[in-house]
């Protein structure tokens, strides 16, 4: 008898394993991309940092938001702010490219040094997790419509805020979300 208990109690256990292990992560920083360079980049290294990310394109009426993006890096990197580049081809096929060639594209064209993941897909069922998470946080309307979608996340991980395509990143709206999530910021109580 008590092998068939351990048999019953083994079966019924199971499917909590495994719908534990489908949880999503509690925050961004359960996610990993892969840089652009071809390595494992985990948000969990941005632990203690605010990070904007967003979907990028090099091919789009809203390339030119690299400038200001890079802008932001420069003037809050000391700060403890990350901007983190998302190259898509989900929007009008506007990033074709491959990544050396997006990565040089953004040096050249833009002096972009912050760093950027491999492309990946942003939108619908195939979307990276960390979209299809920031989805479920955040509702339907917080998802990427166009290229340079923004997210801010907040140094324990946690999504507070996003932006869409139209709202530049030098834009006050975005620049005082940014400044309020910056960790000297939050541990002044600022």
């Amino acid at each position: 008898m008590p092998v068939r208990n351990l048999l019953i109690a083994a079966v019924l256990f199971l499917p909590s394993l495994a719908s534990a292990e489908t949880l999503p992560p509690a925050n961004a920083h359960g996610f990993t991309f892969t840089s652009i360079e071809g390595e494992p980049l985990p948000m969990e290294q941005f632990r203690g940092k605010a990070v904007l990310l967003v979907n990028t394109a090099s091919r789009c009426g809203f390339t030119h938001q690299y400038s200001a993006l890079q802008a932001l890096w420069s003037d809050y990197r000391d700060q403890g702010l990350v901007v983190l580049g998302v190259p898509s081809n989900d929007f009008g096929q506007q990033e074709r490219g491959t990544e050396a060639e997006i990565k040089h594209f953004c040096e050249v064209n833009f002096d972009v040094d912050f760093p950027m993941t491999s492309k990946v897909k942003v939108k619908g069922g195939d979307a990276h997790p960390f979209y299809r998470w920031a989805a479920q946080e955040l509702g339907a309307k917080a998802t990427p419509r166009w290229n340079f979608h923004k997210y801010l996340i907040a140094p324990d991980g946690q999504l507070v805020g996003w932006f869409p395509t139209s709202t530049a990143p030098n834009s006050k709206q975005v620049v005082s979300k940014v400044k309020a999530h910056l960790p000297d910021q939050l541990e002044s109580g600022s």
